[in-house]
């Protein structure tokens, strides 16, 4: 049963009071884009299309997954074809993860270089790797592809340069992870906000609403603050539910863990310390969420274009608060973060552990 209908933001679902977060339930109404279930057919059919994930794979994990959940409760006013887009993408942002963590498990590091420069490659041409033997290349390709399709060049070239900073963080955790490397706090939240790509998914927001915003207004301090926000919520959120998995996988990037490899802290102090830090990043959104709306008043001059403006960035500004209860649910019900049921705490059940990278 779905814990959650279109616009609701009712749930059944028991969130384990470590993590429960209150504020989270009671301000951040949960939405859904209402081309959900068709978004969620057509990204189980394109990974199998573009062979992503093992075909017993798709059938048995990927709704439990809920990869598309995820991305429907974020973006819910885009249009259909922007939402399956950016469903797609993220749903093999995900297999790529994967594929990194196996890569650093088993210390295939050529594996991994080859990926790492054949992507560079796909995101500057991706007409060009729409082939690619490796389905992760030619997945990665048919992604940039579409989403290329939707705004101007400008926002192409912004996105592929945010992008080139994820693919050379990967590779710094990947370094990380061969070595048993644990960043310092410091060293990690900057790490971070890369590897789980703050400003691609703030990028997103644009297509969704259809308008490139001035640069003026995306870097208005108002703006990028409320984005940082809602980014670092969901990332050290990720951290306080994943904790359990990254411990059992031998991780090295994860907030509680540099806290206590570099702060002594116990673990149960470093839960404490992620969890003040999550709940502090949503009472400074909701602060700073009043800065946007201003910003978004100041933009209506009367014109067309200033009317336009306003509009987008208040629509980015409403995806930005549903990340909030997107990424909350999306811990609690997603097949990723249920350790406790897998045969093998260390091995997520919806990978192909060995065969995966070796090409």
């Amino acid at each position: 049963m779905r814990a959650f209908s279109y616009g609701s933001s009712s749930t059944a679902l028991a969130v384990p009071p470590a993590l429960s977060l209150p504020v989270v339930e009671s301000e951040f109404p949960r939405r859904l884009h209402p081309y959900w279930p068709r978004l969620q057919e057509n990204t189980r059919a394109w990974l199998l299309e573009k062979r992503l994930m093992p075909a017993g794979k798709v059938e048995e994990y990927a709704d439990g997954l809920r990869y598309t959940d995820l991305m429907a409760g974020y973006y819910t006013g885009a249009p259909d074809e922007v939402m399956q887009a950016i469903a797609d993408y993220s749903a093999w942002f995900f297999v790529w993860d994967d594929r990194h963590d196996r890569d650093a498990v088993h210390g295939r590091a050529g594996a991994w270089r080859k990926l790492r420069f054949r992507l560079h490659a796909a995101l500057d041409a991706p007409g060009e790797h729409l082939h690619h033997r490796d389905p992760l290349v030619a997945g990665f390709a048919d992604s940039m592809v579409r989403l290329y399709s939707f705004l101007g060049e400008k926002w192409n070239k912004r996105f592929a340069f945010h992008f080139h900073a994820v693919i050379e963080a990967y590779d710094r955790e990947f370094r990380n992870r061969i070595s048993g490397t644990v960043p310092t706090v410091a060293e990690y939240l900057e790490l971070r906000r890369l590897t789980f790509a703050h400003w691609i998914w703030t990028d997103l927001l644009e297509p969704s609403t259809g308008h490139e915003l001035p640069v003026g207004v995306r870097l208005h301090p108002a703006f990028t603050r409320a984005a940082l926000l809602s980014q670092e919520f969901a990332a050290w959120y990720n951290d306080l539910c994943s904790l359990p998995k990254e411990i059992a996988g031998d991780e090295v990037h994860n907030l509680g863990i540099s806290l206590i490899h570099h702060e002594g802290l116990t673990l149960e102090e470093a839960v404490t310390e992620v969890r003040r830090r999550v709940e502090e990043c949503v009472e400074q959104f909701l602060a700073a969420e009043k800065g946007v709306l201003r910003l978004a008043e100041s933009l209506a001059d009367g014109t067309v274009r200033g009317k336009e403006t306003s509009v987008a960035v208040t629509a980015c500004l409403e995806n930005m608060r549903n990340w909030f209860s997107s990424v909350y649910w999306f811990h609690h019900e997603s097949g990723r973060y249920m350790v406790d049921s897998w045969d093998d705490r260390s091995t997520p059940p919806y990978v192909n552990n060995e065969a995966a990278g070796g090409k």
